[in-house]
């Protein structure tokens, strides 16, 4: 029997603070190489359908972590026009086998597990840089901008939050933060966002960088999570330029997106992530620092959250079980 597991069943076992101790556990195997991560196809889809350009790019994500009970596949598409129709950009499925006999043992919608647990970067990167209370800038209000500012209110002190788009969509951003207790409030300007703030967050998939670097504070951390291929780049060089540390949820594909393909920056130059929670010297050298963190995902992330909100499940009697 296959256990399906809805967005609504999954919402009702979700815990931003529990899943960004998985994601952690995750990021530092991972970067010892005790994961089997192979790469990730990604493809056009939709050509032909309403023009001769695709509609949307489709992937396909496979995982295991090492000494695990269980291996995983997600299968993902991102459609950046459903904007426009009012559905969610990401879409996505994920299935669980056991990894003694490749059995399948769950099915899960995946869209809510993949915003959370890239929403956990962000909370985990506030949590060691940041010093409590912390005030947020956001430049971007979809899903990711508002999974990013749950989980690090949930692992933060947040005292304010400043969202800010070139669309309306700030403001349904703003309602929906405040609505779940987290004080925000709409920015005039992307450069208003992330003036005097402790924490800047960069949600698009703009072309073109989203914030000036020098409206940044000395002691800012920014924590970019948009840009995953090359024609992505939220954050212009001379960020970098004045960055005392950039790191990394996964070095050798940050170093090949735009944010950085805009620099000089090799991966040899990113810090893995993992070192933050591994090395207490890892992390901020001074206040004063400017320090960036940059992500573009990993399909180990996904297995790791996917298998704790799993058996949280099964736990709790949520779900349906069905014969393949």
């Amino acid at each position: 029997m296959v256990l399906v597991l809805t967005d609504a069943e999954i919402d009702q076992v979700l815990a931003l603070e529990s899943l960004a101790d998985e994601v952690e556990h995750a990021l530092v195997k991972q970067a010892a190489g005790a994961v089997e991560r192979p790469e990730r196809p990604h493809y056009p889809v939709g050509e032909e359908l309403e023009s001769d350009d695709p509609l949307g790019t489709g992937l396909v994500m496979p995982a295991y972590v090492h000494g695990e009970d269980y291996f995983a596949t997600k299968l993902a598409s991102i459609h950046e026009g459903n904007a426009d129709r009012g559905l969610p950009t990401l879409h996505a499925q994920i299935v669980l086998a056991d990894a003694r006999t490749g059995e399948p043992v769950a099915v899960l919608d995946g869209t809510r597990i993949t915003n959370a647990r890239t929403g956990c970067i962000g909370g985990l990167a506030a949590r060691e840089l940041a010093s409590d209370p912390v005030r947020v800038g956001v430049v971007g209000a979809g899903a990711q901008a508002r999974w990013q500012t749950r989980a690090i209110a949930a692992l933060c002190d947040v005292e304010s939050v400043a969202v800010y788009s070139p669309s309306d969509s700030k403001h349904e951003c703003v309602e929906v933060l405040n609505e779940e207790g987290i004080p925000a409030s709409a920015a005039e300007s992307a450069a208003d966002a992330v003036r005097d703030v402790d924490v800047v967050v960069t949600a698009t998939t703009s072309t073109d960088p989203v914030f000036p670097a020098d409206a940044l504070a000395p002691g800012t951390l920014v924590v970019a999570i948009g840009a995953y291929e090359s024609g992505i780049q939220e954050v212009e060089p001379a960020v970098f330029d004045r960055a005392a540390r950039v790191f990394a949820d996964v070095p050798e594909e940050v170093a090949t997106i735009g944010d950085l393909a805009a620099t000089s920056l090799t991966a040899a130059d990113l810090v893995p992530m993992a070192a933050l929670f591994e090395d207490g010297s890892a992390g901020r050298k001074s206040a004063e620092e400017i320090v960036v963190v940059e992500s573009v995902g990993s399909a180990v992330f996904d297995v790791a959250a996917a298998t704790a909100i799993y058996e949280t499940a099964r736990e709790e009697g949520l779900g349906t079980d069905l014969a393949l």
